[in-house]
């Protein structure tokens, strides 16, 4: 459908500077509409690109006005497509991407558009840190709305566990802020099922006193220690010293792009503590060791270079339950290898292993917040990575079938016992895109009380590009 072009030279002349409005002729548009994953990019009918709360509200009531499909884009790292549009409106945050820091209150109030890089360097001038992604060009809006995990989480819990408040956009154009004082169950919502309920365009997080250089890297090793590597894990997922966290992946490093196990190592700590942690997998002698001494904020640069920009890419999450079976993993690490042998095109496909303590996870209730995704597991990504679009099927049927293996494990383990909590979590990260699931499968038990606000905040279900929380 063709947009009414007096209707958007209205809107441009009523938009703040230096906002913009592109239509798929202006300069810059085909640069405002590239993704992380080129797989998820959509040729918007118009792009906004707002610099304050005032013009996402404008946009928001234009997009009404002309029934046109409103897309957010904040940092751009989904792969499901929600962050994009087909001819709709993409109402791009870039230009708000101011940070400042409170020290009297050691919180930061970030703008929506704002990357995790943003909010790091910004703390770390003052020795502090928040929980944030391990990828820093990672939009802070999409990872902080779906709940948030971090180097940080064993400390201080999830992201969503240290928000103190959102300012959003509404359905109806209003601006309100959200808090545990103010519209509390918008913020109930707001923590792990932001995205369907408005345009988040303000954070506010409690920050920590970060003032030491931590320690952790890249280490990686032949699949004949696979065994060794996740036994280690499993011991390190019922850590309660609150310093540590351990990736595994399975992947194809660069030079020899050949199927390896790769262990990104963080020790909250001195490079005496970290080696002396990790010593039973260090001692394993790995093919090659990146691990220093390094301030938190580069710790959060380290995957940069791996989950670089423009190749097509999808991802699924699931989770395992602790301790790992590692011949199940054994057997994962077999359907990856024999995957990029049938796919050659899709050597840069990944399978992680997030091996994070849960104790300060579980200490939140389930239904205190909308995230439902608290267990005593760690979180299990599938992540292909390739270039041709002719494999876009065959990339994303393997990511379904892996991600039903893994939860057809996760059912056996908890059927075999587990706590009340982790028998009630999902079992799957929403924000590891979820491929199409329903707000049933990702919210769980928290879905009823969404469905219900959703009504209310959203009625006419305008913000529809997440999870469905339709009744």
């Amino acid at each position: 459908m063709a947009i009414n072009k007096q209707e958007v030279e209205k809107l441009k002349a009523s938009l703040s500077s230096p906002s913009e409005v592109l239509t798929p002729d202006s300069e810059g548009y085909e640069e405002s509409i590239k993704r992380w994953s080129s797989a998820a990019e959509k040729p918007a009918g118009l792009v906004v690109l707002p610099s304050t709360a005032e013009d996402v509200s404008k946009a928001i009531l234009f997009s009404k006005a002309n029934k046109l499909e409103i897309a957010v884009m904040g940092g751009g790292h989904g792969t499901s497509g929600s962050n994009s549009t087909d001819g709709g409106v993409s109402i791009n945050l870039s230009k708000m991407r101011h940070v400042s820091v409170d020290l009297k209150t050691n919180t930061i109030t970030a703008e929506g558009g704002c990357l995790w890089a943003d909010v790091d360097n910004a703390a770390a001038e003052h020795g502090l840190a928040a929980v944030g992604g391990t990828v820093n060009h990672t939009g802070i809006g999409g990872l902080t709305l779906g709940g948030g995990y971090g180097y940080l989480t064993a400390a201080h819990g999830m992201v969503v566990d240290n928000l103190l408040s959102v300012q959003f956009v509404l359905a109806d154009g209003s601006i309100l802020t959200a808090s545990s004082t103010e519209n509390s169950d918008l913020f109930w919502a707001s923590r792990g099922a932001g995205i369907g309920f408005g345009v988040a365009t303000s954070f506010v997080y409690q920050a920590h006193e970060q003032k030491e250089p931590v320690w952790g890297g890249m280490v990686v090793f032949p699949k004949t220690q696979l065994h060794e590597v996740l036994a280690f894990g499993n011991q390190l997922l019922i850590d309660t010293s609150g310093k540590v966290f351990m990736l595994v992946v399975f992947g194809a490093p660069p030079p020899a792009m050949q199927p390896a196990i790769m262990a990104v190592l963080f020790y909250n700590g001195t490079e005496e503590q970290g080696k002396g942690y990790y010593e039973p997998i260090l001692k394993l002698g790995p093919l090659a060791d990146m691990t220093a001494v390094v301030p938190f904020a580069k710790m959060n640069e380290m995957l940069n270079g791996a989950m670089f920009h423009g190749a097509r890419r999808t991802m699924k999450g699931s989770a395992f339950l602790g301790p790992l079976d590692t011949k199940f993993a054994e057997e994962i690490f077999d359907d990856y290898q024999d995957f990029i042998t049938q796919v050659p095109d899709a050597i840069m496909t990944i399978v992680g292993w997030e091996f994070m303590p849960y104790n300060k996870i579980l200490e939140v209730p389930q239904t205190a917040t909308a995230f439902a995704n608290r267990g005593a597991y760690g979180n299990l990504v599938f992540g292909p990575g390739w270039t041709d679009p002719k494999n876009d099927s065959a990339c994303r049927e393997w990511t379904r079938v892996m991600s039903k293996k893994a939860r057809a494990e996760l059912e056996k383990a908890k059927a075999k016992g587990t706590d009340a909590e982790t028998q009630q979590a999902v079992g799957e990260y929403g924000n590891y895109d979820s491929l199409g699931e329903g707000g049933k499968v990702v919210f769980g038990v928290n879905f009823p009380r969404l469905a219900e606000l959703k009504a209310r905040y959203d009625p006419e279900n305008v913000f529809s590009k997440g999870p469905s929380l339709v009744a």
